[in-house]
């Protein structure tokens, strides 16, 4: 009568399309690792790792060390910003630190005094060579 023939398995792992948000005024000191999205609109001090997007709030601060697919930032960021894609910060922003990126987004009035390295540019250049290199080969 009853039985689990029909059912299906619930035991699988999904990818979790989750948002976690720390609330204003709420500090949080650790190491996260989530699939989900983070919303920070509060205090953050250690390292959060997701597969998801970062967004920090105009209020929000993250003090440690980020990795994720992508970023929005309104509030403030202090420490090692890794970022696979898309870097965005809004005109509120201020970014201190080391920032990795895929691509980066800076609106006018965002405060930007990071060291900024952006994957595949040198990539790019070092497989093209430039006008005055093709001339001299072929004047040589």
């Amino acid at each position: 009568m009853f039985s689990n023939k029909n059912k299906k398995d619930n035991t699988v792992e999904r990818k979790s399309s989750s948002r976690n948000v720390i609330g204003r005024g709420t500090k949080i000191t650790g190491d996260f690792i989530s699939e989900g999205d983070f919303r920070i609109d509060g205090t953050l001090e250690g390292t959060l790792k997701t597969n998801g997007r970062v967004i920090i709030g105009q209020e929000g601060f993250i003090n440690g060390t980020v990795e994720c697919n992508n970023a929005d930032v309104e509030g403030r960021f202090s420490g090692d910003f890794n970022v696979a894609n898309t870097l965005t910060a809004k005109s509120t922003a201020n970014i201190t630190g080391n920032v990795n990126v895929g691509q980066i987004s800076t609106e006018p009035g965002a405060a930007f005094n990071a060291t900024c390295n952006m994957k595949g540019a040198v990539k790019e250049l070092a497989g093209k060579e430039s006008n005055a290199q093709k001339d001299k080969q072929k004047s040589a």
